[in-house]
C-alpha cells in the first residue's frame, strides 16, 4: 500500500509542478488552486508512504516520479524540447527509479 501512496504523491507532484507553470506566477484563480491542492496532497501521501518505506528511497522515487513527469508533460503538453539527450537523461531517471523499487525489501 505504501509504494501506492508513494506512486500517487509523485504523480500529484508532476501536477503542481505543471500546475506551477500555467498559474503564470500564481496569477490565474484556476491553476493557483489546483496547484495549491496538488502541493499539499502530494506531501500528504509521502508522508503516509514514509511511515514504512525508507526515507531515502522514497523521497528519490518522489521526486524521480515527479521529475520524469513533468519533463514528459513538458514535452507533450508545453512544446518543451524533445532533444535524444533529455530523452536519455529521462530514461536514467526512470531506471533510477525502477533500480530503487527493485532493491527496496
Amino acid at each position: 500500500m505504501s509504494w501506492a501512496l508513494l506512486i500517487v504523491a509523485g504523480l500529484l507532484e508532476v501536477g503542481w509542478a505543471i500546475g506551477l507553470k500555467l498559474s503564470d506566477g500564481f496569477s490565474k484563480p484556476l491553476p493557483t488552486v489546483f496547484t495549491i491542492i496538488a502541493f499539499i496532497l502530494s506531501f500528504y501521501f509521502l508522508f503516509e508512504a514514509i511511515k514504512t518505506l525508507p526515507i531515502g528511497t522514497a523521497y528519490a522515487v518522489w521526486t524521480g516520479i515527479g521529475a520524469a513527469g513533468t519533463v514528459i508533460l513538458g514535452i507533450l503538453l508545453l512544446g518543451e524540447p524533445k532533444e535524444l539527450s533529455r530523452i536519455l537523461c529521462l530514461v536514467l531517471i526512470i531506471a533510477g527509479i525502477v533500480g530503487l523499487k527493485l532493491s527496496s525489501a
